[in-house]
């Protein structure tokens, strides 16, 4: 039987990540010292609706466990009006109000999980895709079941719907919260 020669991630529950099955792992402290540690990274998607927050909650819990940097994503776009004269109030950004909302769950996520590494992450444009290109390299995206475009007894929404059929890791929709 061939001994291993690197760390082989086991995520198997309640098994320590890098265990092997009845085998010790071997790494030479060349291979150490030349392979940068793997970073484990969740990306959560944040609109600031109830179900959004409790994914955020869910998500900073599950990087504390594993030892995961948590990337917190918002989006922001100017409206659409389609034909119609759209009027903006004076001094209108939306940009200022998504920052302003990921700043106030990310210090409550800070507060609750000191432990943890949490990345803000403001991003133009629709938040489906935004978060189907942000899963690039994560180990999971976690986005709550029902945002602020929500229509009263659907179960998915349209964003988690594109994140779970889209994204390149597995992805988590938290049901509830709102």
């Amino acid at each position: 039987m061939r001994r291993p020669t690197g760390v082989i991630p086991d995520e198997t529950p309640g098994r320590r990540a890098g265990a092997l099955s009845g085998e010790e792992a071997i790494v030479s402290d060349t291979q150490a010292s030349s392979t940068p540690a793997q970073t484990r990274r969740i990306v959560v998607g944040v609109d600031g609706s109830a179900c959004s927050v409790a994914a955020l909650d869910w998500a900073a819990t599950q990087a504390e466990l594993t030892g995961s940097v948590l990337d917190v994503l918002t989006t922001w776009e100017w409206p659409n009006s389609y034909g119609v004269l759209l009027v903006v109030p004076t001094g209108y950004d939306p940009e200022a109000d998504a920052r302003a909302v990921l700043e106030d769950v990310r210090q409550a996520v800070c507060d609750a999980h000191p432990g943890i590494v949490v990345r803000p992450i403001v991003v133009r444009g629709h938040p489906a895709p935004a978060l189907v290109e942000a899963s690039r390299g994560a180990d999971l995206l976690v986005v709550g079941s029902r945002g602020h475009g929500e229509f009263t007894g659907m179960l998915l929404g349209s964003v988690s719907e594109h994140c779970v059929t889209n994204a390149h890791c597995p992805v988590l929709v938290l049901r509830g919260g709102g």
